[in-house]
């Protein structure tokens, strides 16, 4: 049977840039070991299958897999298949207008909003299905700096420490003091198991204040050998959790804040995450990523 499929850049304005994502379309009766197969075949950060939607008032049902394994949440597969979906079944819609996709996956059902502006790059964004939440105890800095071929002083700022959180899929947070730091990273997978080794899927998020663009808040490197990537250009799911180690670490004020979190600069694929924050009596009470979305291939699968 063919099968179309798509490759967009996600996160980015520009093709060439950003995270990769391939999206199949008319995936029934392709069962999860043929999924995982394709997805290894694409060989791309993650890869989402298109299915209907269990509850007919949705837009649809995705599954998510990386070369290694399914996910149940990712971000940049959410913005990748909510602009595909509007680009292909609505585009008069998105031009006029901001348009409601909902998309199953397997945390939740995710409400998408998408837009695409004339003479604008396709934009689209989403609420947290799920609330940033503690997800184990982070190691040693001087462990995790090992891991990632730093000194033990690289490691930290302003008070901020690593420390694990999840919003659907769990991550070691890591300050790094400085971009000089950032740029020296380079990880040790020997020593891995020592610093992340009790986490169920290693995956380590590094930030620091020092930016490579003036709009951006806070600059990153991901790291998830064991999820099939060494390293991501860009993570929305990281971003999603990243918003419960800055309510910790960060002297937010009651309401609404926009940051722009870089990644993927050290990659050569420079990418832009938004991460909306909400605050009431100094907690978070909704989150939101977004970022734009780019066509690049299409083609057919006969599978």
């Amino acid at each position: 049977m063919k099968r179309s499929f798509y490759t967009l850049d996600v996160f980015t304005d520009r093709p060439l840039a950003g995270n990769p994502l391939a999206v199949v379309r008319e995936c029934e009766g392709l069962d999860s070991a043929r999924m995982q197969m394709i997805a290894r075949e694409f060989n791309l950060s993650e890869t989402v299958f298109l299915l209907p939607p269990r509850d007919p008032v949705n837009t649809a049902r995705a599954r998510i897999f990386t070369p290694t394994r399914e996910l149940p949440f990712a971000g940049h597969p959410t913005i990748g298949a909510a602009v595909l979906i509007g680009l292909l079944e609505a585009p008069g819609m998105i031009a006029a207008r901001d348009l409601l996709i909902v998309i199953e996956e397997e945390i939740d059902a995710i409400a998408c909003t998408v837009r695409h502006p004339k003479g604008r790059t396709p934009r689209a964004s989403f609420t947290l299905p799920r609330l940033p939440a503690p997800a184990g105890i982070a190691g040693s800095s001087l462990a995790i700096a090992a891991a990632l071929g730093l000194r033990e002083d690289d490691v930290g700022f302003e008070g901020h420490a690593p420390a694990i959180f999840s919003a659907g899929n769990p991550f070691c947070f890591v300050p790094i003091a400085s971009a000089g730091a950032m740029a020296r990273v380079a990880p040790d997978l020997l020593a891995w198991p020592a610093a992340f080794g009790h986490m169920e899927r290693p995956a380590a998020y590094l930030y620091t204040r020092d930016c490579t663009q003036a709009d951006s808040a806070f600059h990153a490197r991901m790291f998830a050998p064991g999820l099939g990537m060494m390293e991501d250009p860009a993570t929305g799911s990281a971003v999603a959790a990243f918003a419960g180690a800055l309510m910790v670490n960060e002297k937010y004020a009651d309401g609404s804040h926009t940051l722009v979190i870089e990644q993927g600069f050290e990659m050569g694929r420079p990418s832009q995450i938004v991460l909306g924050l909400d605050i009431v009596g100094g907690k978070l009470m909704e989150a939101s990523i977004g970022g734009s979305a780019v066509i690049v291939q299409q083609g057919t699968i006969d599978l």
